[in-house]
């Protein structure tokens, strides 16, 4: 099902249970998508903007989003607690990754950054943001999954360098054939967490993984921490060897930096 009237809405190929309310301008899609939550709107329910006036990434950073790249928010409702429904943050960066993939040049190196970025050639090409609520029993309400990707365009001086599709020689990724693409590779692997949980999804996050092995730089909100980063523990935490011979640091939130990158 598709209710808009953007350029391709009305010819796209969506996975079965997927329906699009395809939009101009907004706010951001995840305020949309949120309000469509409250009221009742179904799992796999996609709002896709042409551009958004506040979009905003993890706590609460605005990110850049003019026309031609993707910007969705897709309501989902997994009947699991809010810890377990982080986990959609590594099921979404595979997602991203796959969609990356199918159009970029074969030789492109598309990397999952922890916790949630993707990266292609080294550079920051897409952003997640989940917002959710929980209902009486603990459980989610339903949760929204923000993605934007920069097909096109992407903002310059940032802290982590981005790029765009375009700019890594996928010039002819559209947003609407970004955004088949996309909820195809969603479908799989949100149908694979819920069936499988999380072991595949974090090996196949692991395969992916930036700069596993190497040194790194873990902003937290009262530091920085330094070490290599080993492994994703089997809740999606980050371990950092911190070198001084101890156990492994576990760092749930944060943000990761490549020293000289």
């Amino acid at each position: 099902m598709i209710d808009g009237a953007l350029p391709g809405a009305g010819k796209l190929s969506l996975p079965p249970g997927f329906q699009v309310i395809a939009l101009g301008a907004v706010g951001s899609t995840n305020d949309e998508a949120k309000d469509r939550a409250r009221s009742g709107s179904p799992e796999r329910t996609v709002v896709w903007a042409r551009s958004q006036q506040t979009g905003r990434g993890r706590r609460g950073r605005a990110w850049t989003s003019p026309e031609g790249n993707l910007y969705t928010s897709t309501i989902l409702r997994p009947r699991v607690t809010p810890a377990v429904a982080a986990q959609m943050s590594f099921v979404a960066s595979l997602a991203i990754a796959e969609t990356a993939e199918a159009f970029l040049p074969a030789m492109a190196a598309v990397r999952c950054k922890w916790p949630n970025d993707v990266l292609v050639n080294g550079r920051k090409v897409a952003g997640i943001l989940l917002e959710s609520e929980a209902s009486a029993d603990g459980r989610l309400a339903w949760l929204v999954l923000g993605v934007g990707i920069n097909l096109r365009y992407f903002p310059e001086g940032t802290e982590f360098a981005a790029t765009s599709l375009a700019e890594e020689g996928a010039g002819h990724a559209e947003p609407a054939a970004a955004l088949e693409m996309y909820a195809q590779k969603l479908a799989h692997w949100y149908a694979r967490w819920q069936a499988e949980g999380f072991d595949p999804v974090r090996a196949a996050w692991l395969a992916r993984a930036a700069n596993r092995g190497g040194p790194v730089v873990v902003r937290l909100s009262d530091r920085e921490l330094t070490g290599t980063f080993v492994d994703l523990d089997s809740d999606g935490v980050l371990l950092l060897d911190r070198g001084d011979g101890g156990v492994p640091v576990r760092i749930a939130a944060g943000d990761v930096f490549f020293p000289g990158s």
